[in-house]
């Protein structure tokens, strides 16, 4: 029993408040990591390659983020369902999760490998990627697509820990990525001038060393958690991949929803131009920084309310999104203070074009937005997420993704001939329809009688 407290922590005890910043620190932390060394791509390559280079940095780095995306689907949905099991104290169950889990991302990666270096170039062509950024966007977009599995195979195992209350090994591994990153980033790109193909390398090997040493220690604790890493632990058992597949699935269509939807906007500024492409690529980033807090708390939100949930203690869920929004709201008003403040400061560590400098003036408003938006979902999204509700978040994912962000940009872009602003606006108000659904089902009391995904 000794041995399974250091791998698994409760988070049924004690102060809300207090375990949900303590489980939460570290994940911020190793998201803050990973968005800074995606803004390390996006900085260096702005100096040394310039605006063409940003475009097309910001064009391949969505292909890397569909993937992501297609990834975190599973891997929360492996998250949730360990989440339950440590809750309502059934290790076997947890060890049986966590070879299945391993089995369905390794083979989804190979799939999706094959298929995204196939549809490369047909992808970028649809997002009207700019002729002068086409051949190092696709040079960008074909690194990350080699580096699929390594890419999974980081979030797969930072899930399962998670999962069982450990988010401070996960920011010891991202923490080793974002150094890689970084200095491979400038020998590949200032010094080597490989432009974007270097960036994207240099991302890929930082991911890389991460999975390699996250998996290592994995296997170096396989007894504190009961997991033995025999060949046998990885065939598939239909009890457990039917919860990973009936929660992994709608919500893989929930993040791809979304993702698909921002890139169809994307596309239509993209046609821009350059200069366009690289203010939306760079307000992009910086909204990315508010989702490192926002993916942060729903994480750590979704594991407690989970254990929680588990253990059958429904009164602790209130304050843990209490907790949350407070949390999330007070850093969306220091980071809009900021954008407020020194807007072309902010602009300036990525591109000193006087061109983009210009235009990122006109993105300020959008980006305050974008912070709000993404701090009023996160306690709800980690609300659904905790209880595996996942046909719900499925349709919040759609009504964001394929009826708000789309139709919104249809409207505003195109019928009412607002240009890139009615995109910019249409986009960033679609992401207040998960806030607003999400509010409604907390606020009707239905998800306490919600049945859980492991009875």
């Amino acid at each position: 029993m000794s041995k399974e407290k250091s791998m698994i922590n409760d988070l049924t005890q004690g102060s809300v408040t207090k375990t949900l910043f303590t489980f939460a620190a570290p994940f911020m932390l190793s998201n803050l990591l990973q968005t800074v060394y995606n803004l390390v791509d996006m900085v260096v390559i702005g100096q040394f390659v310039g605006s063409t280079g940003l475009s097309a940095v910001s064009i391949g780095g969505e292909m890397l983020h569909l993937l992501t995306f297609i990834c975190m689907g599973f891997c929360s949905a492996g998250q949730i369902t360990i989440s339950q099991y440590v809750g309502a104290g059934d290790r076997n169950a947890v060890s049986r999760v966590i070879g299945n889990l391993f089995t369905c991302i390794f083979i989804l990666a190979v799939v999706l490998t094959a298929v995204g270096i196939g549809c490369a170039d047909w992808l970028l062509s649809i997002m009207n990627t700019p002729a002068e950024a086409f051949s190092q966007a696709m040079d960008y977009t074909l690194v990350c697509f080699w580096g699929t599995i390594f890419i999974f195979g980081y979030n797969v195992v930072s899930s399962i820990l998670r999962g069982m209350g450990d988010s401070k090994r996960p920011f010891v591994f991202i923490a080793v990525a974002a150094v890689i990153n970084l200095v491979l980033d400038l020998v590949f790109v200032a010094g080597f001038k490989w432009g974007a193909w270097g960036a994207a390398l240099a991302t890929v090997i930082g991911q890389s060393a991460s999975f390699i040493g996250s998996l290592v220690y994995l296997y170096i604790k396989r007894e504190s958690f009961g997991f033995d890493f025999k060949p046998k632990s990885f065939i598939p058992e239909w009890q457990y991949v039917k919860i990973i597949l009936r929660l992994g699935l709608p919500m893989c269509f929930q993040y791809c929803a979304i993702m698909i939807s921002a890139l169809f906007v994307q596309s239509y500024i993209n046609a821009y131009g350059v200069v366009a492409s690289a203010v939306n690529g760079v307000g992009n980033k910086l909204s990315s920084v508010m989702s490192v807090v926002t993916n942060a708390i729903n994480n750590a939100g979704s594991a407690m309310i989970g254990q929680n949930l588990g253990a059958g203690k429904t009164n602790r869920v209130n304050r843990i999104i209490g907790s949350a929004m407070t949390f999330c709201l007070v850093v969306a008003t220091i980071l809009s203070a900021v954008m407020v403040i020194m807007p072309r400061q902010v602009f300036g560590l990525f591109n000193s074009d006087p061109q983009v400098l210009d235009m990122a003036m006109e993105y300020v408003p959008i980006a305050v937005l974008s912070f709000y938006g993404f701090a009023l979902r996160a306690p709800f999204n980690a609300l659904i997420n905790g209880l595996g509700y996942a046909s719900l978040g499925l349709i919040i994912g759609l009504m964001d993704g394929v009826v708000a962000r789309v139709g919104l940009a249809i409207l505003l872009g195109i019928t009412l001939d607002l240009g890139i602003h009615g995109f910019w606006y249409g986009n960033v108000a679609a992401g207040y329809v998960p806030f607003v659904m999400g509010l409604v089902y907390y606020l009707s009391g239905r998800w306490k009688t919600r049945k859980l995904v492991i009875h």
